[in-house]
């Protein structure tokens, strides 16, 4: 694997592809993946590029291929996935691929559409049984009857009716039945209402059991209608009717004999469509069978030659020559293989005129190309999403891999969630291989791609948690406190020693709530605690203030260590591109400026830390009083860390407006930190006001990023508390109540609450809270560590590889 602190040195080289093996070459190539192919034919059209005809073959075959899987899938056939990717087909199978495609395309559409219509007329014959069954209960005659006159009302009962004159004129009863949709029933009524002004005659029920709709598939409820109509016009008119509503009309047997024989006859036609349909259900699958044995392989074999053709489109013909001509980025490291790919290519295709290649000097800028494995991976992706790094840059993400989950478990400092985040973490990497984790959900998906960081999160959190001693908001006695409590009774003192100190007695310990441990008390602390916190500030009532305290100064060293080794990288890019006066007049003075101001807050932190006890406590001076009398020059005499501070202070005054004036970012802006000789230049005219006033505003600037990415810095300790007290809150108002419930329901009552304990801190404090500090520890690496030397302007290095490519059917499917 290459090095992480840089991306690889890349060269631009000019491929000379024979016309015959071209195709071949680039097989070879994309089985490789060690090239970047640059267009060269930026300015042809798509449509007038050689190889389009290629392509659009390609997508005729990606066509059939997509019918042939939607077939499979919808016959519910598993679909077998080759574990070996095949290679791309020669071209002489190529022709013969397409021609099978076809031939099985053809044959499984007509077998379709066969299997589509025997449905259809199955589906009718089943809804004409059932309105035969359903229209017999409509009319209860036994004996056949004339539909000219007996339909009609009786002349002494119905006045409207002028049965002699409809008689002259040889009018006849007719019918239309069929089904209709259950939602238009009442609609339909209305119309026929409306439209024929009454003289149609509507009788409806409504069948037992919902059938298929034999258009859409859909299963409906069905209603089976019978209309009697007078005269061909209304006849025409309720046909119409009909047609709008989308009724399935059928005939309607006018006697008796003809009922039965027409359901005979529905009966047998019924029972061959059954057998027939069957037989073509079955041949389609032994046929879709086949096809899904080989649709997997041919699938991505197609893809691969489309790519192939994608790469040849943006190659130059060179007529004269009869060969392609390609420009392609790759790794230094890598032209070995590239030439070995390319005699690979030239020995398949039997050409007698090998390909080549040479290397071809440039100003443009490669793109950058930086290895990574699964563990490096995540950590690379973190430092991507901010920027792509410049060709050659130093790249942040070696020094991520330790920075980010520290910061991270810094906030997230909890001996017992950092241990359930490390065993969850754990089961992923001990599982990455199951088939399940690669394809599941995105939520589950994405833990799964940062599973390596989450396993480093999780075991700096379990070593920040045994720093600041703290698992589930209470503390681990280990080592044994080292404060003493009975040192403090005055019988454990001789008499002369109780006047001086303030020592316990009977009376004390009985009237006072709240007792004081002195340390300058001889005998009561006994030194520090061997790791972390000492467990005894768990049970003071100061505890947050101490806390406080010491998490503030711990997160402003380490937030000035970290800007600092950031601007120190600074340096190697600097060298590197050997830009020396970068080195002299940026980064030597941000250097100074950092150490001279927040270098010396650090060791007024540690000096006050070493120097001064706890009988000597009460006169400590404020830290933070004596980093403002640094600049504000106090009228009156302070007392200061120690003896000369306040004539030291005259000279960082002055020193440090020399420092500001020279603080300043990069002087050639243009460059970008590229490296020299990778970019072409413009000379331009220099204009020294504009350098002037360029440089004084990125002073000021520096300046004050540096004292606001101090103070971000101070999320480390926010972040901190607020988790720590979060999780001091939950055990509080559960655990807490269920240890102090009556022994006699305790154990019913306390396995509930460690229940709803376990869900509120896996939902709360491991996933809200995690993803919290997850946030803030990238917004710390993006903005105060890495603006301090990455630029991130780069383009990420795209090789021409088969295993990019998609090798899911699904999304051939889609």
């Amino acid at each position: 694997m290459g090095s992480l602190f840089r991306s690889e040195t890349m060269c631009l080289a000019q491929l000379f592809l024979q016309s015959g093996t071209a195709y071949e070459c680039l097989s070879a190539l994309g089985e490789k993946g060690l090239v970047q192919f640059r267009d060269l034919n930026q300015n042809v059209s798509s449509f007038q590029r050689k190889f389009v005809g290629e392509v659009k073959r390609c997508e005729e075959l990606e066509r059939i291929l997509a019918y042939l899987m939607q077939e499979i899938n919808r016959a519910d056939i598993h679909l077998p996935e080759g574990e070996t990717s095949p290679p791309a087909p020669p071209l002489k199978q190529v022709l013969e691929m397409q021609e099978q495609l076809q031939k099985l395309e053809v044959e499984l559409r007509e077998v379709t559409q066969n299997k589509e219509k025997l449905r259809k007329n199955l589906l009718e014959l089943i809804e004409y049984t059932h309105m035969l069954r359903v229209t017999k209960t409509f009319v209860k005659r036994n004996v056949e009857f004339e539909p000219t006159y007996e339909e009609f009302p009786p002349l002494d009962t119905d006045s409207l009716l002028d049965y002699s004159c409809m008689q002259r004129l040889g009018a006849k009863l007719g019918f239309v039945s069929g089904l209709i949709n259950q939602g238009k029933v009442e609609a339909f009524e209305k119309m026929l209402w409306r439209v024929c002004k009454g003289y149609t005659i509507m009788t409806y029920a409504e069948l037992d059991e919902p059938l298929e709709d034999p258009e859409t598939g859909e299963v409906i409820k069905w209603y089976v209608f019978l209309i009697s109509f007078w005269g061909e016009q209304i006849g025409h008119k309720v046909k119409k009717i009909c047609d709008c509503y989308h009724c399935h009309v059928y005939p309607y047997p006018s006697t008796a004999e003809e009922r039965r024989e027409t359901q005979e006859g529905l009966n047998t036609r019924i029972q061959d469509l059954y057998t027939v349909l069957h037989k073509t259900e079955d041949y389609l699958r032994q046929v879709l069978c086949k096809a899904a044995e080989s649709v997997y392989a041919r699938a991505v074999q197609v893809k691969k030659m489309k790519a192939i053709y994608h790469m040849l489109n943006m190659c130059s013909f060179d007529v004269t020559n009869k060969c392609l001509i390609a420009e392609v980025w790759c790794p230094e490291a890598d032209l070995q293989g590239l030439r070995h790919a390319l005699e690979q290519g030239s020995r398949e295709s039997g050409a007698t005129i090998p390909s080549f290649m040479n290397t071809i000097p440039t100003k443009e800028t490669p793109p950058t190309l930086i290895r990574t494995n699964k563990f490096t991976e995540g950590f690379q992706n973190i430092v991507d999403a901010y920027g792509v790094g410049s060709y050659r840059e130093v790249n942040p993400a070696l020094f991520t891999i330790i920075t980010f989950p520290f910061l991270f478990a810094v906030m997230f400092g909890d001996l017992g969630h950092g241990f359930v985040m490390f065993l969850f973490a754990l089961l992923l990497v001990l599982n990455e291989n199951h088939p399940r984790l690669k394809d599941s959900q995105e939520i589950m998906r994405m833990f799964f791609n940062g599973r390596y960081i989450l396993l480093l999160m999780g075991l700096f959190s379990v070593y920040t948690g045994l720093v600041y001693n703290d698992c589930f908001s209470k503390s681990l006695n280990l080592f044994g406190s080292g404060w003493n409590v009975s040192a403090m009774y005055s019988s454990s003192h001789a008499p002369t020693e109780h006047e001086h100190v303030g020592l316990w007695n009977d009376s004390v310990v009985r009237h006072n709530r709240l007792l004081q441990l002195d340390p300058s008390v001889p005998g009561v602390f006994r030194g520090p605690y061997p790791l972390g916190i000492d467990p005894i500030w768990n049970l003071a009532t100061n505890r947050l203030t101490f806390l406080n305290s010491f998490k503030m100064k711990m997160s402003v060293i380490l937030g000035i260590i970290h800007m600092t080794f950031g601007v120190t990288l600074g340096i190697f890019n600097h060298l590197h591109f050997r830009k020396k006066f970068n080195i002299y007049l940026v980064s030597i003075p941000e250097l100074l400026f950092m150490l001279c101001m927040f270098g010396y807050l650090i060791f007024m932190i540690v000096y006050k830390w070493l120097v001064y006890s706890a009988e000597t406590s009460r006169v400590a001076p404020s830290i933070l009083i004596e980093f403002i009398n640094m600049f504000l020059f106090p009228a009156g005499e302070t007392h200061g860390l120690y003896s000369g501070q306040s004539g030291y202070t005259l000279v960082r005054k002055d020193s440090e407006e020399e420092v500001s004036l020279l603080g300043s970012q990069d002087i050639e802006e243009g460059s970008n930190r590229m490296e020299e000789g990778c970019r072409e230049m413009t000379c331009e005219e220099f204009n020294f006001g504009e350098i002037l006033m360029t440089q004084v505003i990125h002073s000021i600037e520096y300046c004050l990023g540096c004292i606001s990415n101090t103070a971000s810095y101070l999320r480390l300790w926010a972040l901190s508390l607020a988790h720590a007290q979060l999780s001091d809150v939950l055990w509080a108002m559960l655990m807490r109540l269920g240890f102090r419930v009556d022994t006699a329901f305790s154990v019913v009552l306390l396995l509930p609450v460690i229940a709803v304990f376990a869900v509120l801190t896996v939902f709360i404090l491991l996933i809200m809270e995690g993803l919290s500090a997850f946030l803030h520890a990238i917004r710390l690496h993006w903005v105060e560590f890495q603006n301090k030397f990455y630029v991130g302007a780069g383009t990420r290095f795209v090789p021409f590889s088969f295993r990019l490519l998609s090798s899911k059917l699904t999304d051939d499917v889609a």
